[in-house]
């Protein structure tokens, strides 16, 4: 099951009692304070795992304690530190204060750990107290409270090209045809009901992460369809493919304006982010149809690029593309693995200032 949001209560645990207690061994009748320090009580650690995919595992949970600290003994001997809890959580969650919508982390590598509540600090014991005045203290601290909070965790997948497109564009058969992903195809409106991540193999030294989100449709601002519920999964892509269905009954430049305006309306960040165009389906449709595109664009066509096939109009420059691609009769899908590659990579250099 995929679940990319949950609401939990956290604790840490409290810190073990200080002891009380005074030395008695033979011969030595009065040997003074010798109460140990109580343990410090587990912290609430959250950690990042890739083998962690959804949140599933915290269905049905809605608090989750650390172990409280063991309290001390005589003899100076010092409680057992309680156990930490360990939250394994999906790279690209993010912790939000449930109460105050603050973010409190954001974990993207694997292996990353961040501490969320500290446990409480443990007592000390009698021992501590002894002095010149007060040679027999028959006190000790009690253990520190383990802190407590209702927390949201939000799953946002990581990918470097995010699909969007209305229902049966052809998103998943695209994604399925790039990568290694597997998602359910069929020829009706909604197939896709959960993200799907795939990884996509350029050659042999270059690869990108491809995320498919479920379609998206007009008003999907105001709550209809299913795409705005998970479009916080492109949020962190560099490049949005617009995936444009040219065998629809929806006009093509329909599509491509509606995607657009419902991508700002969602996120203005989102939608100034780079982009290109994917005219998908062009097996099924006449070639005016792509053309007709591009006039109403007022875009003209380029020399093709990437061994892309010369029977249809394209568009290259250095910050985006338009290229016709058929997902199911695989054409020009090596040109769109290598305009994407090209367009993260340029992405990720402008992100590190290369």
């Amino acid at each position: 099951m995929f679940i990319d949001k949950i609401k939990l209560k956290v604790k840490s645990g409290k810190g073990g009692a200080g002891c009380v207690s005074f030395r008695r061994e033979k011969f030595i009748p009065k040997g003074g304070p010798d109460g140990g320090d109580g343990g410090k009580g587990g912290d609430v650690i959250v950690e990042c795992d890739n083998n962690t995919h959804t949140l599933s595992h915290f269905k049905g949970k809605r608090l989750l304690k650390a172990k409280n600290g063991r309290p001390g003994e005589g003899k100076k001997k010092h409680g057992a530190d309680g156990e930490d809890l360990v939250l394994k959580v999906p790279p690209g969650s993010v912790i939000k204060d449930a109460n105050s919508g603050e973010i409190l982390m954001e974990l993207t590598e694997h292996g990353e750990r961040k501490v969320l509540l500290e446990g409480g600090r443990g007592g000390l014991g009698n021992w501590h107290f002894r002095g010149s005045r007060n040679q027999v203290p028959r006190y000790a601290q009690p253990g520190e409270e383990g802190k407590e909070l209702d927390i949201i965790i939000e799953l946002k997948l990581i990918a470097d090209v995010g699909l969007v497109g209305f229902p049966n564009a052809g998103k998943s058969t695209l994604i399925s045809a790039l990568s290694n992903a597997k998602p359910e195809i069929a020829n009706y409106e909604f197939t896709t009901l959960t993200p799907k991540l795939g990884v996509v193999k350029v050659d042999e030294y270059r690869s990108f992460v491809m995320a498919d989100i479920p379609g998206i449709i007009e008003g999907a601002s105001e709550g209809k369809g299913l795409g705005l519920e998970f479009l916080r999964h492109i949020e962190r892509t560099k490049t949005i493919l617009y995936v444009i269905d040219l065998a629809s009954f929806r006009d093509p430049i329909y599509q491509f304006k509606t995607l657009q305006k419902e991508l700002k309306k969602y996120s203005e960040e989102l939608y100034k982010r780079d982009y290109a165009i994917a005219l998908n389906k062009v097996d099924a449709v006449d070639v005016s149809k792509v053309k007709e595109f591009f006039e109403k664009l007022n875009i003209t066509p380029t020399k093709p690029k990437y061994g892309a096939s010369e029977e249809y109009p394209c568009y290259f420059d250095e910050k985006t593309f338009i290229l016709p691609i058929s997902a199911a009769a695989r054409i020009n899908l090596d040109a769109l693995k290598f305009a994407l590659a090209d367009l993260v990579e340029k992405a990720k250099n402008e992100e590190t200032g290369i």
